[in-house]
């Protein structure tokens, strides 16, 4: 029985890293952004290279969904990594998420914002991602689950015991592979890659982590504000560094 992985990031994260560190693992295959392809359909938004995506990518989020996330792997483990704005408001039927072990990844809002305002200057909350987390956390929470949350800042001050508590969360025994990449693109990334993964590509592991001095600027308060109160709804749960 294949152990199914379904992160539910935002943008402007290291969630390619993370993708990149699970696909160190020998019993692991990764899955770059299955329903991008359907995002980008449904909602009609304009994106670096969507055309380009949409030729290449599904666009048919339960077909997605069927033949990717829920298809069958020769790996024990699957990781697809994922966007909260992919996932909700997109017209899709969510009971997949009852067969998949979700891991939400978060960062501190004003730095995700300085960092995604520079591709995307008319950003919204939706296109953060974190109303959908905070969505599926309060779901998992009415369940009687408890949500799995691992935040950037904590990953990058110290990458193996955060990542060895989220592997242990996850039900999957920790490999210290993990840490380390080769640089370079990898063959899972996505066609919007060249316009995204330019960092990531330069790395070889989780950088240490320093405060981003960029300042966001003032006509974002009201956006910035907004994705602190979702954001709060997600800390409580966030594995911390030891």
């Amino acid at each position: 029985m294949t152990i199914r992985i379904y992160l539910v990031s935002g943008p402007r994260n290291i969630s390619t890293a993370l993708m990149y560190s699970f696909r160190q693992r020998s019993d692991t295959t990764v899955y770059d952004e299955p329903l991008y392809g359907h995002y980008l359909a449904y909602t009609g938004i304009d994106h670096p290279g969507g055309d380009e995506v949409m030729a290449i990518e599904p666009t048919d989020g339960e077909a997605a969904i069927r033949d990717i996330i829920l298809g069958d792997y020769d790996t024990p483990v699957a990781f697809f990594k994922s966007m909260g704005h992919h996932t909700l408001g997109v017209g899709l039927d969510l009971s997949f998420l009852d067969r998949v072990t979700s891991v939400f990844l978060t960062r501190e809002p004003r730095a995700m914002l300085t960092s995604l305002v520079e591709n995307l200057p008319e950003a919204t909350v939706e296109m953060t991602g974190l109303p959908y987390q905070a969505e599926l956390v309060r779901r998992i929470v009415a369940g009687g689950g408890s949500p799995i949350v691992v935040d950037s800042k904590q990953i990058l001050l110290d990458p193996s015991s955060v990542l060895s508590e989220l592997c242990r969360r996850i039900g999957v025994p920790w490999d210290p592979a993990m840490l380390t990449w080769p640089a370079g693109p990898k063959p899972e990334d996505g066609v919007w890659a060249k316009h995204w993964y330019a960092t990531v590509h330069r790395s070889t592991g989780f950088a240490p982590y320093r405060e981003k001095v960029a300042e966001l600027p003032l006509r974002y308060s009201a956006l910035l504000e907004e994705c602190e109160r979702h954001y709060r709804e997600l800390a409580p749960f966030s594995i911390v560094a030891r």
